[in-house]
């Protein structure tokens, strides 16, 4: 059986199986139907949302909350959270090796999410279920009736907790009159999407059912010039099944079961910078020029074979993979949930609860060339996968003649996550890594042939013997024994359990006047056991071998002992690891909570002013690359309490108005919230490299700037690492009842303390991040501005409609590295997509012509170091130039954002 048919029978046997306990879906008002007046309100003010758990007029909520129902998202053409951006100011979302390792963030504050260790900033609800990470948001959805995006601490009114924010996406009900829809969209890149949906009653007024499904085909936008074939493609289906109990008018019991597939290749890489940077002047700071005879690390890997067809323009969208390494992101994500609504008396009973897998596959090309490098092999022992039972209960109503709304909840959570990775060594690295560690002591072609032992030409052998001796040269030779070796099969197994208790409490001083408390307590217990299977005896070899020239008083020799070394044993792959068995636990506590004072002094305007303690949890990093810190010297020492991060806590500010009318809607925020250990998650090209974001009491002297990892550490007192702040401004402009008009603008001021640390007792912060002190941090641009305009007006009296709908958003500058190395930076953009169409009477009928990014605008989701190819950045020569940072070749690609994409739909309802 398939798991997709799995997954819908298991919905159908609960339903069978479980007594009658009940659920409402999302709030009494929420879940009456709607008459076609409201249905159609183009006001987002009159769009009821559940953000404080109670169903409200997003207008009267107390809180910076964003709302968009189905018309919005379909105008915009969004079909998962990715391409809410466009409307969302506050909001970015991106992508890098694979759409499983999504990365949301609000007001600038998000968690890179290729390590599965660490949790998202900003919590992803799917239906009340809380998503394990992000990158489940990026599956189609199917037919939604809205999506909320909640900025600041999120953990007073339900089941899980996040520090910045949440988007809450709310799929289309069951209804008890029979009704669908079908649709059908081309586009260019040869896409094909098909949508359908089917509803009605199977016991009248009893029992209704709902099933959506979305399959869609795309050829991706990446050309593979060497294996004739295109990257970043879609071919991915999607199934969700509900059954709708109404019991009686009090009771209701909701079952879902869905389930996900994607396969795909993606994401590829094109290169963005290929240079090589260097000192011109010693000792003039900021000095710095492009090396004119070129990069001897491209020359090297031209000397492979190696074609870099981006080069000088990736906006050409060519790349280059080795042939025969097999290229697939397999991607499942299914589950059953069932929610319980009960009034009872004046308290009213949601319970949710769920069980959900995920399982992500990642083989591929990992260094993005057509040189055989580094790779992962698609033998089944590389994927992420994810099990997570959830329950949640809440209570609540009104008392004191309804003066005080009240809430009290429990949450409960077990999490089996199991990360395998088989990261090998290419048909090629050793050639490549010989060919780099000659070209450190020499860089004259002459002296190399990538064909022999050693990248050594005869000459070469002669002349390096005599100027470093046999042991370097032997050094040299060892490393063309290294290639196709590495990880079998690495394994992490970390459980989660959580718990929570809850209260959100609203009490009405006057008729205009209200305050709001919550409190939650937070319990987290994490248990970790790691294996490893590692074929890579030359690293331990090499170190034995070399132990004398690492301790040498002649620095030349030192340093290459060192390179060498580095080469075999990079990113901790080494057989020193074999039959190591890691086992670590850690638990935590964490009372937090929020405070809102709002105030109505007229029936159209809102003022309100809030505080609100967040917490997320601590945890693994997931990589061995922090397993030893004396891996020059000797084989990998099984220090798992290195790979431990703290919780990640914010205390967050906000003063809000919202003010509503027939034609005018208005919401503006200014908003701070300051970050103490924020969970910072860094590639540096061979690794990840996690640490806790926080600010020492006392100054530092410039030595979290400087160029080392063991310099810098805080002596004093540990606080906040990162401050968010600015303004956010949401306008809807209603002139007449067929044009809509909505402009978004935010100021985020995102930046770095200064005396920075990468603990919170204080450890020095990593030399790769010296340049976060006082900066504006990753992927957090100061402005943003997005706005829509649809009109809609009726054609002759026959129920026909016209549309014509344009939305754009704009950006300034960003860096999209965790690092902000200069390479990664992103310049200001704007997008705009568009839609125009004619429907039928009642919208029974539409066909639309459509294009996203219409002006077909190039700009980069997330830049970084291409692995192993290359050390050292623009900005390292910049800050601390010769001796050590002469030089900066290392070679940077990107995950670009899609190009121009345009279609035609057709779409029908019954």
């Amino acid at each position: 059986m398939s798991k997709a048919s799995f997954y819908l029978s298991a919905a159908m046997i609960a339903l069978v199986a479980t007594p009658a306990a009940a659920q409402d879906l999302r709030g009494s008002a929420a879940d009456k139907p709607k008459d076609g007046a409201q249905e159609a309100s183009p006001n987002t003010a009159d769009i009821v949302v559940t953000a404080t758990r109670r169903s409200e007029r997003l207008s009267n909520v107390p809180i910076a909350v964003s709302a968009f129902g189905q018309a919005a998202l379909q105008n915009s053409g969004a079909t998962d959270i990715r391409q809410m951006t466009q409307i969302a100011p506050s909001l970015l979302v991106s992508s890098t090796g694979s759409e499983a390792n999504a990365s949301a963030r609000i007001r600038g504050i998000g968690t890179v999410g290729d390590n599965p260790g660490l949790e998202s900033s900003v919590a992803v609800f799917i239906d009340g279920i809380y998503r394990s990470r992000t990158g489940a948001g990026l599956n189609d959805l199917g037919e939604v009736e809205r999506i909320e995006e909640l900025r600041g601490p999120q953990g007073t009114l339900s089941g899980r907790n996040s520090s910045a924010g949440a988007i809450s996406i709310y799929t289309k009900l069951p209804e008890f009159k029979f009704g669908g829809m079908g649709e059908v969209s081309y586009g260019n890149y040869d896409a094909v999407r098909v949508q359908g949906a089917l509803t009605g009653p199977v016991i009248k007024d009893l029992l209704a059912f709902r099933i959506d499904g979305v399959a869609s085909k795309r050829d991706g936008f990446l050309k593979d010039v060497v294996n004739n074939t295109d990257f970043n493609n879609r071919d991915r289906y999607f199934v969700r099944g509900q059954l709708l109990f109404t019991i009686t008018p009090d009771l209701a019991v909701r079952f879902i079961g869905d389930y996900t597939h994607r396969n795909e290749k993606c994401c590829g890489a094109v290169y963005v910078d290929t240079s090589e940077k260097i000192d011109p002047t010693p000792g003039v700071p900021g000095d710095w020029a492009i090396n004119p005879n070129g990069n001897p690390v491209t020359a090297i890997l031209r000397s492979l074979g190696g074609i870099l067809p981006s080069e000088g323009d990736p906006y050409n969208r060519r790349i280059a993979q080795t042939p025969g390494r097999a290229y697939s992101n397999l991607t499942t994500d299914g589950g059953v949930s069932m929610r319980v609504r009960w009034n009872f008396g004046a308290t009213q009973l949601t319970s949710l609860t769920a069980y959900r897998e995920y399982k992500s596959a990642g083989a591929g090309d990992m260094d993005y060339s057509n040189v055989d490098i580094v790779y992962r092999p698609d033998d089944g022992n590389n994927y992420r996968q994810f099990k997570v039972f959830s329950h949640e209960s809440r209570f609540s109503g009104s008392i004191f003649d309804n003066k005080l709304d009240w809430l009290i909840g429990g949450y409960y959570a077990h999490e089996n996550l199991e990360l395998a990775d088989n990261l090998h060594f290419g048909a090629q690295y050793g050639a490549f890594a010989a060919c780099r560690a000659v070209s450190l002591i020499n860089t004259a072609a002459a002296l190399r042939n990538p064909a022999n032992a050693g990248c050594l030409s005869n000459v070469g052998r002669a002349t390096l013997t005599a100027a470093v001796g046999p042991n370097v040269i032997a050094g040299l030779d060892r490393l063309s024994t290294i290639n196709n070796l590495g990880s079998n099969r690495d394994v992490y197994r970390q459980t989660s359990e959580n718990f929570a208790f809850f209260t959100h409490n609203i009490y009405r001083l006057t008729d205009r006047l209200n305050v709001t408390v919550g409190l939650r307590y937070t319990n987290e217990h994490k248990t970790l056991r790691a294996g490893f299977d590692n074929n890579n005896t030359v690293c331990p070899a090499q170190q034995a071998a070399l132990r004398s020239l690492l301790a040498s008083s002649n620095a030349t020799l030192r340093s290459l002992a060192v390179g060498l070394v580095t080469f075999s044993c990079v990113g901790n792959s080494t057989s020193g690891l074999n039959g190591t068995q890691l086992s670590d636990q850690i638990r935590e506590g964490q009372l937090t909570g929020t405070g809102v004072l709002s105030w109505k002094p007229r029936d159209s305007t809102l003022l309100y002013a809030s505080y609100a303690r967040g917490y997320k949890a601590g945890g693994y990093n997931l990589d061995k690359s922090d397993l030893s810190a004396t891996v020059l010297t000797t084989p990998a020492a099984s220090t798992v309490t290195n790979l431990r991060f703290d919780p990640e806590t914010v205390n967050a500010y906000e003063l809000g108005l919202k003010f509503t009318s027939r034609q005018l809607t208005a919401n503006l925020a200014a908003f701070r919230s300051e970050f103490t250990n924020f969970q910072l998650n860094t590639f540096n090209g061979t690794n990840y490299i996690v640490q806790n974001i926080g600010g020492c009491d006392t100054s530092l002297g410039g030595a979290d700037r400087d160029a080392s990892s063991t310099t810098g550490a805080c002596t004093g007192k540990v606080g906040k690492g990162l401050t968010t702040q600015g303004v956010e401004v949401e306008v809807g402009m209603y002139p007449t009842p067929d044009v809509t008009v909505n402009i978004g603008y935010t100021l985020t001021d995102a930046k770095y303390a200064r005396n920075l640390v990468g603990s919170r007792s204080g450890e020095p912060l990593s030399a790769a991040l010296f340049l976060l002190p006082g900066s504006q941090m990753s992927n957090a641009p100061r402005n943003t501005v997005t706005s829509s305009v649809a009109w809609t007006p009726a054609i002759g009296g026959n129920g026909l409609s016209a549309l014509f709908y344009v939305d754009g958003r704009m950006t300034s500058d960003y860096n999209t590295g965790s690092d902000l190395f200069i390479e990664k930076m992103q310049d200001g953009f704007f997008l705009m997509n568009a839609r125009i169409g004619l429907r039928g009477s009642e919208q029974r009928w539409a066909i639309e012509l459509w294009a996203q990014n219409l002006l077909d605008t190039n700009y980069q989701q997330v830049a970084f170091n291409a692995p192993f190819q290359g050390s050292n950045s623009r900005s390292q020569v910049q800050a601390f130039g010769s001796p050590a940072f002469a030089t900066a070749n290392t070679l940077f690609t990107s995950y670009l954002g899609e190009p121009r994409t345009y279609g035609l739909t057709l779409r029908s309802r019954f």
